[in-house]
């Protein structure tokens, strides 16, 4: 398991951050090369459908096992997020759009530690960045739709209560808020820790490889603390990718919602 960080040529080589850069596997050079994260991002989407199509259609009046984990997953979203910060009121419109991001950024996520994928989906900006994107688009929308573009952009960049010239150091400081930091801040989040965890995992089991296989006998017993390093590094991995999911899907829905204020 994860390997990538050790060649045939022998010793031990720590993992880089060409491990986020495979090399392409079909149409090389163009816009729609496609390498092992795609591959990985592509196989994760279509197992994350096909769950919600079977339980779609075994879906029962008394649910079964399957059918309750998915409904307490999909009541976790709508109540535990998007209700509780936007209210039941506001929460209907986005409900379908920030439970399609939680469970996109989970499946993509644990493809990190799934043996013979051993990569996240979310570990290049890419895609982190098409559902920040996606964000940003909908929170600009959403606030013109609710206030008018003029109501909009006075609400976002001159708050209330502010002395006049004090605008002139607060407006731009707004301005990048609602252009850059926010979306940023999502993306940047996401693709860090994954690629953090990414780089353990493979110091880790690079490193256990590198003691069983080509150290001297001395030091092979260092294979067995790597080992058991890189075990408890994939749970906390797990964890983590739950955890980012529910932070991209909080931190929208308090972007969309702070777009529906009257005052910011």
């Amino acid at each position: 398991m994860l390997l990538a960080a050790s060649e045939s040529e022998g010793g031990f080589h720590a993992p880089s951050i060409a491990d986020f850069f495979p090399p392409a596997i079909l149409f090389e050079g163009t816009i729609f090369q496609i390498d092992r994260i795609w591959i990985i991002r592509i196989v994760a989407t279509i197992v994350l459908l096909t769950i919600f199509v079977v339980a779609a259609r075994r879906a029962r009046l008394v649910p079964g096992r399957f059918q309750n984990a998915i409904e307490m997953m999909l009541d976790f979203v709508r109540v535990q997020i998007v209700e509780e910060i936007m209210g039941k009121e506001h929460a209907k419109r986005f409900v379908p759009m920030i439970t399609t991001i939680f469970f996109a950024v989970l499946a993509f996520n644990l493809t990190g530690i799934i043996p013979g994928l051993n990569m996240a989906g979310t570990a290049r900006m890419g895609l982190p960045f098409l559902l920040a994107l996606w964000v940003l688009v909908t929170y600009w929308a959403v606030g013109i739709k609710a206030h008018g573009l003029g109501g909009y952009l006075k609400n976002s960049l001159f708050p209330p209560g502010i002395p006049a010239p004090i605008y002139l150091i607060v407006t731009p400081i707004e301005l990048l808020q609602i252009l850059i930091i926010r979306p940023a801040s999502l993306a940047i989040r996401l693709v860090a820790n994954m690629v953090a965890g990414h780089i353990m995992l493979v110091l880790c089991f690079a490193a256990t490889q590198y003691f069983v296989f080509e150290a001297v006998p001395a030091m092979k017993a260092f294979g067995v603390l790597t080992l058991a390093g890189g075990l408890i590094f994939t749970l906390f991995e797990l964890l983590v990718a739950a955890l980012q999911a529910y932070i991209f899907a909080l931190l929208a829905s308090v972007y969309l919602n702070i777009a529906l204020e009257e005052e910011h």
